[in-house]
């Protein structure tokens, strides 16, 4: 009985239970009026045997590991209960890993074999009474709202005042979800300039992360001045921005202005199926492709390329950023108001001089806030500079050098045999709090930007 056979039940219970007080409400209606729709009446039910079920198994499911390693635990003989709370800790994944027949038990221990047989039987009974507790509370549920309804009875408004609920509960879990983030991000980024000093950090020119896994060991202590990925990530994001809004921009006047309405409704539509091409094809695309030709150019003309290149990366990275730039464009320039081109028109005005004195002033909020949307995806890439550009952290202004970004290094320092509370791997979480706040500067600019340049229109 496994709990994706349980949510379908209890799906299906749930259709049941509405039609069930729909039909209800509609049999009353018969005979008197009745104060809300018969909808309400079905779904005040359904809301009655849903949420106590779905609180329910929502606790579970936070809490069933917790509670089976207790009992499992407690159970272990004394030898294995007192040890470390690391080797604890293994031998708890070990038994979680032959019960669920990930790892085979014909070389465990007697002990081990007797923790995992009781492993799997307090699974089973937990599985049997999730189900029981769960579709009594539905029946309970049921029964209840069977119970309070009457013509008179006001189903919408408890309704809605349920939704109203859900929807300020869903809210709270998203502003506590950003909190959270920015605390974690806040707090191991402070541990780390604990160990290194800010400005050393923000302004020192040479990355070079490695320190010793352990004490005993004979490594050196890192530098982590962060210039380096800073200019990277400028220079490949600058690259990038550079191919996007142009032919982003100008492809969305063409699509909202020029283009026939079924020349639109097609190349719109195949501009952005590269929206949805994963950024790693992109990435094989660029180091495949793309860097191999813009080295062999320069070689041509005589320059001197990198086989992995800052150019090779943007220039992919560009065309990746091509849809949202486009699209968010073309929607903006779409909706300004017909009457300021007619106005335009009216006064002389040739079709290209009226898209350059009218409609873009116009969309200019909308057309910032979607160069920011699109920056901003360029400062999040990792894929494609990992594979194009390589991981050489280097000040450098020139596209055909090798150059890395502040997420190839994130990824980097997080994966690996370095202890967690290392200088190392907390400079990941400085780098992203400082990548945070610049793209929150650049949030923030941009809405005092669109605010001083927005203008109302009928």
């Amino acid at each position: 009985m496994t709990l994706p056979v349980l949510l379908l039940v209890l799906a299906v219970l749930s259709v049941g239970a509405f039609y069930w007080g729909r039909s209800t409400a509609v049999r009353m209606a018969q005979t008197s009026a009745l104060h809300s729709l018969p909808s309400y009446f079905g779904f005040y039910v359904l809301v009655w045997c849903g949420l106590p079920t779905i609180l329910l198994l929502s606790l579970w499911l936070a809490g069933e590991d917790w509670v089976v390693r207790l009992l499992v635990v407690a159970d272990l003989p004394e030898s294995l209960r007192n040890l470390p709370t690391d080797q604890l800790n293994l031998l708890i994944s070990d038994i979680r890993n032959m019960a669920y027949g990930n790892v085979p038990s014909t070389a465990a221990t007697p002990e081990t074999r007797a923790a995992v047989e009781h492993y799997v039987s307090l699974k089973a009974v937990g599985d049997w009474l999730v189900w029981g507790l769960s579709l009594l509370l539905f029946v309970a549920g049921a029964m209840f709202a069977r119970s309070r309804m009457t013509p008179q009875f006001r189903a919408r408004n408890r309704v809605e005042t349920v939704l109203t609920v859900v929807l300020v509960a869903s809210s709270t879990v998203a502003v506590f979800t950003t909190v959270g983030i920015v605390l974690s991000l806040l707090f191991e980024a402070l541990r780390f300039f604990a160990r290194y000093p800010v400005l050393d950090f923000l302004f020192g020119l040479t990355w070079s992360p490695q320190t010793a896994i352990r004490a005993d060991q004979v490594g050196s202590s890192g530098s982590f001045g962060a210039v380096p990925l800073f200019a990277g990530t400028l220079l490949i994001s600058a690259i990038s921005m550079l191919v996007a809004i142009p032919v982003g921009l100008m492809s969305a006047i063409y699509m909202s202005e020029y283009a026939p309405r079924s020349v639109r409704s097609v190349v719109k539509p195949i501009l952005e199926i590269l929206a949805g091409i994963p950024t790693v094809v992109f990435g094989f695309f660029a180091a495949l492709t793309v860097a191999p030709a813009i080295a062999s150019l320069a070689a041509a003309v005589g320059l001197q390329a990198s086989p992995q290149s800052a150019l090779a990366a943007g220039a992919v990275m560009g065309i990746m950023i091509i849809p949202y730039m486009s699209s968010l464009s073309d929607d903006v320039i779409s909706a300004v108001p017909n009457t300021l081109r007619e106005g335009s028109y009216g006064l002389g005005a040739t079709q290209a001089e009226t898209i350059k004195r009218v409609v873009l002033p116009a969309a200019l909020p909308g057309i910032m806030a979607a160069f920011i949307i699109s920056f901003s995806r360029a400062l999040g890439e990792t894929m494609i500079v990992v594979m194009a550009a390589g991981l050489a952290a280097n000040i450098t202004a020139n596209p055909l050098d090798t150059a890395t970004t502040v997420t190839v290094h994130i990824s980097a320092l997080l994966v690996g045999d370095q202890e967690f509370d290392s200088a190392k791997t907390l400079s990941a979480f400085a780098l992203g709090l400082t990548l945070f706040l610049v793209t929150l500067a650049m949030n923030v600019v941009a809405q005092r930007i669109v605010k001083k340049y927005r203008e109302q229109y009928d």
